[in-house]
């Protein structure tokens, strides 16, 4: 391997994508524990409407959060068969519901672009940049971020 392919490849990052309503999102596959379905949960009194509530996931407890919510892009419909991503967050297991789990993307994280102007106000703060395929612009969730900020 040359000297050039090899810093390219380190650039290189495997996106986990999926659908938040109608918006094409993805993020660092290594963030990702698990995909499962939604499972029975248990309302949390009092917290952020986002918030749906916890589960006991062999013997982990995961917090459940409607992505759509959290992002502002409206509530995920939980009869179009959901789907949670479980990720590994400072503060635990917190599973992130989307619409639906699409591909694996390899992406050239050199080729990520900003976010687009539109995309500012708190929304805008989730994404790290927009990465544009041969048929689709996908949203980079800054996972970290989305899990940090408290309403």
């Amino acid at each position: 391997m040359t000297d050039q392919q090899q810093a390219s490849s380190k650039n290189i990052v495997e996106l986990a994508t999926f659908y938040v309503g109608d918006a094409l999102c993805g993020m660092d596959i290594l963030k990702v524990q698990e995909i499962n379905k939604l499972m029975q949960m248990t309302k949390v009194p009092q917290a952020p409407e986002y918030v749906l509530g916890i589960l006991n996931l062999r013997g982990q407890i995961v917090t459940i959060i409607d992505l759509g919510k959290k992002l502002g892009l409206g509530e995920t419909d939980i009869t179009q068969d959901p789907r949670n991503i479980i990720v590994n967050s400072s503060g635990g297991h917190v599973g992130l519901l989307v619409k639906k789990i699409s591909d694996v993307v390899e992406a050239d994280m050199e080729r990520r672009e900003p976010a687009p102007a539109n995309m500012r106000g708190i929304q805008g703060e989730f994404f790290t940049g927009v990465y544009k395929t041969e048929n689709n612009l996908i949203g980079i969730l800054n996972v970290d971020k989305v899990l940090s900020i408290d309403d």
